[in-house]
């Protein structure tokens, strides 16, 4: 909509215009393509974004079913790089979904170690690690 309104209200400048300037049209063409790529690109970030943060809420339910030792690092990274490789949006929703978790985790006493070895899980798989590094032995394959 916003779009729309945006190509109309240039098209009614250029047409009430008495001499356009050469090239106007095509600068205000342009214009209207920059508004609708941004536009895809919102709607691309939203999607990843939303995707991500399946990604996050699928690897906390599997670390939660598992309940295997030592796995917790292994799910943080999982989680992370599933939701990253859904684009920009879903890298962003891994990142403020892992430091809400990590802030509330230290407000409920966890120690600034454990946050940290947390959070170095996430970003190992948020920016293209493979998350096997955490894998702990023996963990069933259907993680």
């Amino acid at each position: 909509m916003r779009m729309r309104l945006t190509v109309a209200v240039l098209v009614m400048a250029v047409s009430v215009s008495a001499a356009p300037q050469p090239g106007l049209w095509d600068s205000i063409v342009d214009a209207a393509k920059s508004v609708g790529q941004r536009g895809r690109d919102a709607a691309d970030f939203a999607k990843g974004a939303a995707q991500g943060t399946g990604d996050m809420i699928k690897a906390y339910r599997d670390m939660k079913e598992a309940n295997w030792r030592d796995s917790d690092k292994y799910f943080h990274s999982r989680g992370n790089a599933d939701a990253a490789s859904r684009g920009p949006g879903g890298k962003w929703a891994a990142e403020v979904i892992s430091d809400t978790r990590e802030l509330t985790d230290r407000l409920r006493g966890g120690t600034a170690a454990d946050s940290a070895r947390d959070q170095a899980a996430n970003e190992w798989g948020r920016n293209g690690g493979d998350p096997n590094r955490y894998r702990p032995q023996g963990l069933p394959g259907q993680y």
